[in-house]
């Protein structure tokens, strides 16, 4: 569904609005779990645009639901959390064709396209074809949210959602598989002591390492794409002293339930033989994203070709098709059909170089647009 010249005006019309939009929310700091001010700005967006019964839930996901009363639900969800803890404002700048902020286009630029979209449906009183449309903005998409926000609209509605587009990420791939993971706290405690004095007792950091080098003799599961990382390491008093306490964050992933279990096999094993050898092992889950279960192909395909003909319409790209970790975990591991897609060009996620490239909000906007209007 190719947009109509009355869309495209309206689209050209408002897209300094967007850009001034973008602009603006791009600055506001949004941490995974402290999201509040960026949801009170869109909270009070999409009231100033007349948008009636939004709210901010009990997750911090800013919901607009439209025609959502006892009817099967279509949700649009993009996320308002970054990956860094800023709580002041983020620092932005404007050169040649390109905003550079961290977070602007992961997932900022995403929310822009969805917000102008929605203002364009409640300017001209459009209703649904069938059944309800659910706007989202959610929180805590990234790293240690574990979905929060994605998890609770599905606990709220699932039932009753029969597709899911997350507006994430940019807009050269479709994400419409799911890439599993389970996240850890594991701290080792040791009696340490004095590094001269009492040389010869355990070192917490010594058992850490040596349990790190354990995890890592893993023989990868076959017939699946499964990864592991220790991603941070801490703990010790000073150069004298033996170290009492280590800990460190480690997570898998794999695109197979069975491959996370026998990864779950793998750790617990070596927890145990540490624990045998004297060792104080304490084991946190911190994250755990689910993998696909039970999806209808057809459904999945035909909303993967939906998405994949808007990115053509408007940009000179054949997007290519893959499986991540999103929002789109949880309804997918419901048997929800859900992708992934995004609505900006640029580089740099999760870096604080990250940028969008100013060309490709136009065409980002009416791959928004598109992906929205064909509900309505």
């Amino acid at each position: 569904m190719k947009l109509e010249k009355e869309v495209l005006d309206y689209i050209e019309k408002h897209r300094e609005e967007a850009f001034e939009l973008l602009v603006e929310m791009a600055k506001i700091p949004s941490p995974s779990h402290n999201e509040e001010k960026r949801a009170a700005f869109c909270k009070a967006w999409l009231e100033k645009q007349g948008c009636k019964g939004v709210y901010i839930d009990e997750a911090l996901n800013v919901v607009y639901p439209v025609n959502c009363d006892d009817n099967p639900l279509m949700v649009f969800i993009a996320h308002s959390d970054i990956v860094f803890p800023d709580t002041e404002e983020l620092p932005l700048k404007i050169e040649n064709d390109r905003i550079y902020c961290p977070g602007v286009g992961d997932d900022t630029a995403n929310i822009v396209a969805m917000l102008m979209a929605i203002k364009y449906i409640t300017a001209n009183g459009l209703q649904p074809k069938t059944g309800g449309i659910l706007f989202v903005v959610n929180s805590c998409e990234e790293g240690l949210g574990n979905l929060k926000g994605s998890r609770k609209i599905i606990k709220d509605f699932g039932k009753r959602v029969t597709e899911f587009i997350s507006l994430d990420g940019g807009c050269r791939k479709i994400t419409n598989g799911s890439i599993g993971s389970k996240r850890y706290r594991i701290e080792v405690t040791t009696e340490g002591g004095h590094s001269f004095g009492k040389f010869g007792n355990r070192n917490a950091i010594h058992y850490l390492a040596s349990l790190i080098n354990t995890l890592y003799t893993v023989k990868l599961p076959e017939n699946s794409i499964t990864t592991y990382n220790v991603g941070t390491i801490s703990g010790g008093t000073s150069v004298n002293t033996i170290a009492q306490q280590a800990e460190m964050l480690y997570e898998f992933r794999s695109d197979s339930n069975d491959a996370l279990d026998e990864m779950e096999k793998h750790l617990n094993a070596a927890v145990e033989l540490y624990r045998a050898k004297g060792a104080g092992v304490n084991v946190e889950v911190v994250g755990e994203r689910p993998c696909t279960r039970d999806v209808d192909p057809e459904k999945l395909q035909a909303l993967t070709d939906k998405a994949d003909a808007a990115i053509r319409n408007y940009f000179d790209i054949e997007p290519k098709f893959d499986s991540g970790s999103t929002d789109c975990n949880i309804p997918l591991s419901m048997g929800i059909p859900a992708i992934a897609v995004g609505c900006y060009l640029g580089e740099g996620a999760h870096t604080r170089e990250e940028f969008v490239e100013i060309s490709s909000l136009l065409p980002g906007l009416k791959v928004a647009f598109e992906l929205v209007l064909g509900y309505f």
